[in-house]
């Protein structure tokens, strides 16, 4: 059952509360600590993405294509489609000798207002290329072009591209891969559900690269080292995700997913961090994973300052006046 992350607070009262579903699990499977169910199933969302671009790694085609660690990280984005990020993502696909035709993704308004206000200034429609997705599109129509495989039909479930993304989610959270609820995501591609707590484990054992063979240790280091070089090409300019490995240096790798997933790990350490808010807001979970990274020790009390607007935020009216504030509210359990 989930139990309580946070209170939104007003003058002294609680004026509304988030709850959800948390794990931290070390490399090995061992469930260290939780906050309501870790076995709760949910969808991992675009949590998945960093995961679901190692076989684009593994399968030599950044080597063919000459992919920069700035174009691995827009891979495993959810984007804003700042001008970084369109032109990481035509940069992949211009390699790949693909135009934003290929991308199958979808479109809306970049996520990035300026950005967004940019187009309508320049009388221009957004197209797939500002979808937040449109970088892990990249990576997969890569991964099409490097096997020889069709490329119209890349995102359905049944393509090769798709059963690659799923072998990966299933090796690397260690969850069945029948028993691995399908659904399909905003962007077209499948979606993976399965317990929070397999979604920790997947992100603890990414971590880990000394766990697999040769191949497959060789894309884990690849990918995590392009996250965290370039943490604003996996989110952007002031995103939390972007933020926190920004700030983190190098020891955290995270992941956000939609409806109030997120995912993190300590890089190194093995040990990975799983959450669901209920009601989906990610205002339920900022403060949350950073607190809770502070207690596992992948915070210094300095970085904690850095991220105090995710870790304490404050409620503003209209007027900009401070009325209130978001605060952690939960018990860690020890197992």
């Amino acid at each position: 059952m989930s139990d309580k992350l946070v209170n939104v607070i007003r003058g002294n009262i609680v004026e509304s509360l988030h709850t959800g579903d948390l794990a931290v699990v070390d490399h090995t499977g061992r469930l260290l600590y939780s906050i309501g169910d870790p076995y709760r199933v949910t969808y991992l969302r675009s949590a998945a993405k960093p995961v679901q671009t190692l076989p684009m790694v593994e399968s030599g085609a950044p080597e063919r294509f000459g992919l920069t660690d700035r174009e691995i990280a827009v891979t495993c984005a959810s984007h804003s489609a700042e001008e970084m990020h369109v032109e990481a993502v035509t940069s992949i696909l211009r390699k790949a000798g693909l135009t934003t035709e290929a991308l199958q993704c979808g479109w809306h308004p970049p996520i990035h207002r300026p950005s967004a206000d940019r187009l309508v200034e320049l009388g221009q429609k957004p197209g797939c290329i500002h979808s937040n997705c449109s970088g892990k599109h990249s990576g997969m129509l890569a991964l099409a072009v490097q096997m020889g495989w069709s490329l119209h039909d890349y995102y359905r479930l049944e393509h090769p591209v798709q059963q690659a993304a799923f072998r990966a989610v299933a090796e690397m959270s260690q969850y069945p891969a029948e028993k691995i609820e399908i659904g399909i995501d905003g962007c077209g591609v499948p979606v993976h559900g399965m317990p929070v707590y397999n979604m920790a484990l997947m992100f603890a054992r990414f971590t880990k690269p000394e766990l697999f063979a040769s191949e497959r240790r060789a894309a884990l280091e690849r990918v995590s080292r392009a996250m965290t070089s370039h943490p604003e090409l996996v989110a952007g300019t002031g995103a939390y995700n972007s933020e926190l490995m920004r700030i983190a240096r190098g020891d955290v790798v995270a992941k956000t997913g939609a409806e109030g997933v997120f995912c993190c790990a300590l890089v190194g350490q093995g040990i990975g961090i799983a959450v669901k808010v209920d009601d989906g807001n990610r205002r339920g979970y900022e403060p949350v994973i950073t607190r809770v990274l502070h207690q596992l020790g992948g915070l210094s009390e300095e970085q904690l300052v850095e991220l105090e607007k995710f870790h304490n935020p404050v409620v503003k009216n209209f007027k900009g006046e401070i009325c209130g504030r978001v605060e952690p509210a939960y018990h860690l359990t020890k197992h």
